[in-house]
């Protein structure tokens, strides 16, 4: 911990900018180093006067309020001294030097991850393939990377999220600042079951132009970049262009001719030789015999459930109910549920949801009925209630009461 705040001096030295502090790394060796620098050190670099004075400001005050705020946040910061540090990230051109992660850890270099890009306006048939897709090769064992903003970024995060897998959005502000704010429970959905990751301190507000320079993370973490709609000059080009600088393979989604938002992907496909995609097997080929383990483990969903999933409406609000708060509903709704095979369940779901949904199967139940039930600490419970949510697996109802949609074989 003692060494982390003079990463974090260093990194938030005005003016400096990643491509400056790597610099000043490369120079020092440890941040440390540079944090007991003199006046003569800095003076053989490249930086204007002013970054100087910055590099001269001993204070640690911000340091320690960030790692404050990590602490009370419960927020993980990776430098790239640390051996968990990507090496997809190490190879580009400016890596990052510290990463802010909000949920789970993910080792990127063994995770088939692929980034889905695309424009915050989409024409809704580029929604339907973006969450399509991002389904298809999150179920098949991909690790989708995205944004959170609306349009393409949040269809991707949503198809991952229905796929029952985790995702991972990469955020341009800090991890505990919400942007947009109708993307809040996708926030809230990837923080529990994925991953919140940012170069950028928390407190950070979302600024215009920190959005290209977390694009060089989003495309450096993952083995491609998957275009679904853009125009020709948009951020999602930028992206691009960081994944072909960055040796990621690109792919597009092809699009009529006589539709306006075509101009962007299709000029991909034709300028760019990115890739044609029309199915998940189109990127998945590329990666089968490097990650066989990865790619053959999961179970796809059967056609049948991806239909279903795809068409649940989940953006509509949750309503709240006039019941007294824990009271049950004087008559259970019984829907009608699906029967999930024994053979299929361990692939379906994992421990903790298996034990839920048996704990709900008859009767809705608050959250604390079941931690009470089946003894699974409550953090736990809650994720496991969201996955189980966006799979379709369990319904909320009024009262914040849960209850099993799927039965399992005994």
């Amino acid at each position: 911990m003692s060494e982390l705040k003079y990463w974090l001096w260093l990194t938030t030295r005005k003016g400096l900018g990643p491509a400056g502090a790597l610099m000043v790394l490369d120079h020092f060796t440890t941040p440390e180093r540079a944090f007991y620098g003199e006046q003569e050190d800095f003076d053989a670099l490249p930086l204007q006067p002013f970054v100087r004075q910055s590099l001269m400001d001993k204070s640690l005050d911000e340091p320690n309020r960030i790692l404050g705020d990590c602490d009370r946040l419960g927020l993980r910061m990776m430098t790239i001294h640390d051996a968990v540090y990507p090496q997809r990230l190490r190879q580009i051109g400016v890596p990052p030097l510290v990463l802010y992660i909000k949920g789970k850890a993910f080792r990127f270099d063994e995770e088939v991850a692929i980034g889905i890009v695309g424009t915050r306006k989409p024409a809704a048939v580029s929604r339907q393939r973006a969450e399509r897709l991002a389904m298809e090769l999150a179920s098949k064992g991909a690790l989708i990377v995205s944004g959170i903003a609306e349009g393409i970024d949040s269809c991707a995060v949503t198809g991952a999220l229905k796929a029952g897998r985790s995702v991972v959005s990469l955020l341009a502000g800090g991890v505990d600042r919400i942007f947009p704010q109708e993307s809040r429970r996708l926030y809230e959905d990837v923080a529990a079951v994925g991953a919140l990751v940012s170069e950028y301190p928390p407190g950070t507000p979302h600024k215009g132009d920190h959005f290209n320079p977390r694009n060089r993370i989003l495309s450096g973490l993952c083995l491609g970049v998957l275009a679904v709609e853009c125009e020709p000059k948009s951020g999602t080009m930028l992206t691009v262009n960081h994944a072909l600088e960055q040796g990621r393979e690109v792919y597009a989604i092809p699009i009529g001719l006589e539709e306006q938002c075509a101009r962007g992907t299709n000029r991909l496909i034709h300028d760019y030789k990115a890739r044609l995609v029309e199915r998940a097997e189109d990127i998945l080929e590329d990666f089968a015999d490097r990650f066989p383990a990865k790619l053959a483990g999961l179970a796809p969903l059967s056609p049948d459930v991806a239909r279903a999933r795809l068409s649940k409406v989940e953006d509509k609000p949750r309503e709240e109910s006039s019941a007294p708060k824990g009271s049950a509903p004087a008559e259970e709704k019984v829907p009608r549920r699906e029967l999930v095979p024994r053979q299929q369940q361990k692939t379906r779901f994992t421990d903790d949801e298996l034990d839920i949904l048996a704990a709900a199967a008859k009767a809705s139940l608050t959250a604390d009925e079941i931690v009470e039930k089946t003894q699974i600490p409550m953090k736990r419970a809650l994720s496991a209630l969201t996955m189980l949510q966006v799979q379709g697996a369990v319904e909320e109802r009024p009262g914040r009461r849960f209850y099993a949609l799927v039965e399992l074989e005994q």
